[in-house]
């Protein structure tokens, strides 16, 4: 007994049901799993982190000449952070009330770069970058120079102001 036109026709209709119940699916999938990448790479465009001032210690806690680690909350962090709320940068006392102070994480991938006095560099341990002791880049693979931190003297004490890291990858 052959396939006749209506079995065909039946056949047919029911894989092209089938077939646009998964395409639906798969469409709905697509869109559940997309909007939270999407949102991932727009809301830096959108929604600028908070530039704030954070104090770091009083004045007299820093030598003229020395450059030393502090730490203060980061503006951007979310309430679950933990640890990772807390952000880092190196500040050098230049004379009575001059400091220049520098973020902490290298530009390249957002490492943390230590300070090493007796070279007068910064150093990236993860990938090799160095930067000088002004910030600008030593030795790759990072190409931008240390993010500039804008310092004030406000009552006797430090305060640096935040910025997001600036990382090229």
């Amino acid at each position: 007994m052959g396939i006749t036109k209506k079995m065909l026709s039946t056949k047919l209709s029911r894989e092209l049901f089938l077939t646009g119940i998964i395409v639906g699916y798969s469409a709905i999938a697509g869109v559940v799993v997309g909007i939270p990448i999407v949102g991932y790479f727009l809301t830096p465009l959108i929604k600028q982190s908070p530039r704030l001032w954070r104090d770091v210690g009083p004045v007299s806690k820093f030598s003229i000449g020395t450059t030393v680690e502090v730490k203060y909350s980061d503006p951007s962090a979310l309430p679950w952070s933990g640890t990772t709320s807390k952000a880092g940068a190196w500040l050098r006392r230049n004379s009575a009330n001059s400091f220049t102070a520098y973020s902490m994480y290298c530009t390249h991938l957002g490492c943390p770069v230590h300070w090493i006095q007796s070279a007068d560099l910064f150093l990236c341990p993860c990938h090799g970058s160095a930067f000088y002791g002004d910030g600008k880049v030593a030795a790759g693979p990072a190409e931008l120079p240390l993010v500039h931190l804008p310092v004030r003297v406000r009552n006797n004490r430090v305060e640096i102001q935040t910025k997001p890291i600036p990382v090229i990858g």
